[in-house]
């Protein structure tokens, strides 16, 4: 993978394709609808709406560039092709108990864009992920957290 890769899961990209079209099919034509109408009521010096406009359409502006530089950059990666021989790899998700408070947990490794902790998906970067990847079904993974080292067992490892 070339320094400037970003890893992404077949799902995540489509995401951020998504937005991107959403940006500048919608939010765009929106926002410079807005500018004009805020135009048409004259003074713009004190006029908090075209302000506000602006400043969206600034936002807007760097998000699309954002994301096409993202997507550019892009190395997708479909966790169902993978052949990892039950390793922990990006894409993977992994069903592991923490050894200390008995608590068993499914996460799927993802990119920073699709990071979701609530819905199971967390980031390549994470302690959880950099402790947990490399590792197989039955190995002690040693996670580095605030509150210290947790130890948590690799249960199962799926490519799903």
């Amino acid at each position: 993978m070339a320094v400037n890769q970003i890893p992404v899961t077949v799902i995540g990209a489509e995401l951020l394709k998504e937005e991107l079209q959403r940006l500048r099919s919608v939010d765009r034509p929106n926002i410079i609808q807005a500018i004009a109408e805020a135009r048409a009521q004259g003074d713009l010096s004190e006029n908090a709406e075209y302000e506000s406009a602006k400043e969206r359409q600034s936002f807007i502006e760097g998000r699309i560039a954002e994301l096409e530089s993202k997507l550019s950059n892009l190395q997708v990666i479909d966790p169902k092709t993978l052949n990892a021989e039950g390793r922990v790899v990006f894409g993977a998700t992994v069903r592991f108990e923490d050894l200390d408070s008995g608590d068993t947990k499914i996460y799927q490794i993802v990119g920073e864009d699709e990071a979701d902790i609530k819905g199971g998906k967390i980031s390549v970067g994470s302690p959880i992920a950099r402790a947990l990847i490399g590792k197989s079904e039955g190995e002690i993974a040693e996670v580095l957290s605030p509150g210290g080292v947790k130890e948590c067992e690799i249960i199962e490892v799926l490519y799903i």
